[in-house]
């Protein structure tokens, strides 16, 4: 029986399709087709959701091709998908036609938006939907994004007002048209991508009432809820080269990589480093709510029958978005892999610190107000010493999030899972593995997001179960520093972070030397 299990992979910078065999979770064939984004005004970030569906369906013909080379295109048995979060799209169900450009979760419009709702926010002000949806009011999630395009875009409040609207996250978007379009399309969504709206009760893994009230959401233009592995609906739109494959897997990007990761027991955690940087942190069939500026999310859910299991989550706006600052923006490196290279040539950063709050400060400190900013600069500092404060914010940053999850959770790591492009930088491993004290694991197959998805959909058709060992090679880094050079650098690194604020300063607890 063949185990080929596909994957659609549409991230913030390319959309992908990658085929899996499970049997050794190898991958053997895919496609990559990159992605643009547009900046209208400071602050704003969007792209086209055509683009994003036309270049997964120019991947999925792609790899058909590939396949069909080498006699195998009838053996793909079920496809997942894996997603950019947050990200919203609004469309009109007559017609299949965007109304508005996908407002990508970066995206730092919505300000005002959340100021006046603040307003109509209780006594825990920016907290008080934690209790139901886990996460706080912010520009981050996908309500407030949906807010701000009725408030301010006429041709979606008028789609709204005559019952012809539909909104989703890019999962929607992408399955809906994958499966029909305005033809029978399938207006659904699972419940890790749904928890990342604020409209979804964390407990009853359906759409909250009070939830939609509080942002003025009609619940006939959001999608059904379904858990993580089931059957969605078939590959069905014009030009498909796999009419009739089902869709049965769909995760967030993050939880995809937590399911790739096989994280299944309470007290593991992986880190997925691209543009941003997003560590999940298994806390097991009980949700965890925080009290330090973690998100309490869906990690999975494999199966309707199945029991949802949780995660705490620390986000992290700016990771690989800030190497391709000192690419973009200051030249210092002409790609991003050279950092590591440039970085290297000093042993430390000789008192330069880097805090990248290019998007304000995500978990867990939630602050809009904050901006970036580089401090310790002399007339010695050069450009390796800016690459390697560069390195170690990011790490800096997953530190002040192992910190919280420890505090929140009463768990505690013996290791992290890693993955993602800026992974392949054995520096910015090691200065990880030295901040935060424990040791990194990095597997040496590096598709854990598509995987995750390929496991879904492979669960749902019966060709997965969870708890397989996995064969992937690893590299490990442990700690090297001292105490009390972990100390010394994180004293540095909170002043520098008080150092971005416009408002009162942060409230920072360490638990670890």
């Amino acid at each position: 029986m063949s185990s080929l299990i596909g994957a659609i992979d549409q991230g913030t910078s390319s959309s992908r399709f990658l085929v899996f065999d499970l049997r050794d979770e190898s991958v053997i064939a895919e496609h990559q087709i990159p992605i643009r984004s547009v900046y209208p005004q400071e602050g704003w970030v969007e792209q086209d959701p055509m683009e994003l569906l036309d270049t997964v369906k120019q991947c999925l013909n792609q790899v058909h091709g590939q396949l069909h080379q080498s006699g195998r295109s009838l053996d793909l048995k079920a496809v997942g998908v894996t997603n950019q979060r947050e990200s919203t799209v609004v469309w009109d169900k007559t017609t299949g036609r965007p109304i508005h450009n996908a407002i990508i979760w970066l995206d730092t419009r919505t300000q005002s938006t959340v100021n006046a709702l603040m307003k109509c926010a209780g006594s825990k002000g920016k907290d008080s939907l934690r209790d139901k949806c886990g996460l706080p009011i912010s520009t981050y999630f996908s309500a407030v994004k949906l807010r701000w395009l009725l408030d301010n875009i006429p041709e979606v409040s008028e789609a709204a007002q005559a019952k012809r609207l539909l909104f989703g996250t890019v999962d929607s978007w992408l399955i809906w048209n994958l499966t029909g379009g305005v033809n029978g399309g399938r207006h659904v969504t699972d419940v890790t991508n749904a928890s990342r709206t604020m409209l979804m009760n964390l407990k009853t893994l359906q759409w909250d009432q009070e939830l939609l009230d509080f942002f003025g959401v009609q619940l006939d233009v959001l999608p059904r809820i379904c858990s993580s592995a089931e059957i969605y609906g078939h590959l069905n739109f014009s030009g498909s080269d796999w009419p009739d494959v089902p869709i049965a897997g769909c995760l967030g990007d993050q939880q995809a990589a937590l399911v790739g990761h096989q994280s299944f027991n309470a007290g593991t955690a992986k880190s997925t480093l691209g543009t941003g940087c997003f560590m999940l942190f298994n806390v097991g069939e009980k949700i965890v709510t925080s009290s330090h500026g973690l998100l309490s999310t869906v990690g999975y859910q494999l199966g309707p029958d199945e029991a949802p299991v949780y995660a705490l989550e620390g986000s992290i706006a700016i990771a690989g978005a800030a190497v391709k600052w000192l690419q973009d923006q200051l030249g210092i490196i002409k790609e991003p892999r050279e950092i590591e290279l440039v970085a290297s040539k000093v042993e430390d950063t000789s008192g330069v610190y880097f805090v990248p709050a290019f998007s304000g400060l995500f978990a867990p400190h939630w602050r809009s107000d904050a901006k970036g900013v580089i401090t310790g600069l002399t007339q010695f500092s050069n450009a390796s010493h800016i690459c390697r404060a560069v390195l170690e914010a990011i790490a800096f940053q997953t530190r002040d999030i192992v910190d919280c999850m420890y505090q929140d959770s009463g768990l505690t790591l013996n290791k992290l899972l890693v993955d993602g492009a800026m992974t392949k930088n054995n520096l910015l491993m090691q200065i990880h593995s030295d901040i935060l004290n424990i040791e990194v694991v990095r597997p040496e197959m590096p598709e854990f997001t598509a995987l995750g998805a390929a496991f879904a959909a492979g669960k749902a058709v019966g060709l997965w179960e969870p708890g397989r060992i996995s064969g992937n090679a690893q590299k490990l880094f442990r700690p090297v520093k001292s105490p009390a050079w972990r100390t010394e650098k994180l004293n540095y690194w909170h002043k520098s972070l008080e150092k971005s604020l416009n408002e009162e300063p942060l409230k920072l607890r360490n638990s670890l030397s």
